[in-house]
């Protein structure tokens, strides 16, 4: 087989593997996920204070895990700045099963961040994905200045 005969199976197999990952819904996409990570105590309960909050519907909860100035960047939506604010973003939303995993983290004394996956309830796989910057004064509770999501889901033309 000739240098340009391998070139063009070649082309011609990466264009069948693209084709099909094309075709592929992002569900089974979902199979490859990230693994958790766990994190450390005082890391961990931000998301855990995060996920009691959502569940019971708690926007003044969820809004308290935020510095005074933190800012929410939500999926389709614009940027919204401090806790008042993020408060009545969260007044009325219904809650759930909200489950956070975390997939990164790092943590110095005063600033650190979170990268992670949601899902709700017992669902296989994570419907979207997070990011969380996170501030504390020396010593005291971390608190999120900015919390970053977007769903998997791909756009609809």
């Amino acid at each position: 087989m000739t240098r340009t005969m391998r070139a063009v199976a070649v082309l011609g197999l990466l264009w069948v593997a693209g084709a099909l990952l094309a075709q592929t819904p992002p569900e089974t996409v979902a199979a490859a996920e990230l693994p958790d990570v766990a994190l450390p105590p005082e890391l961990d309960r931000v998301l855990r204070d995060y996920e009691r909050a959502w569940r019971a519907g708690d926007a003044t909860g969820i809004a308290s895990l935020f510095t005074e100035d933190g800012v929410l960047l939500q999926n389709h939506r614009p940027p919204i700045r401090g806790r008042a604010a993020i408060q009545a973003v969260y007044a009325g939303e219904q809650g759930g099963p909200l489950r956070l995993r975390a997939l990164a983290y790092a943590a110095g004394d005063t600033i650190g961040y979170i990268v992670g996956g949601y899902r709700y309830g017992d669902a296989a796989h994570d419907i979207g994905k997070f990011t969380i910057t996170l501030q504390r004064e020396h010593g005291g509770p971390w608190r999120i200045s900015s919390d970053m999501d977007s769903n998997n889901a791909s756009p609809r033309p």
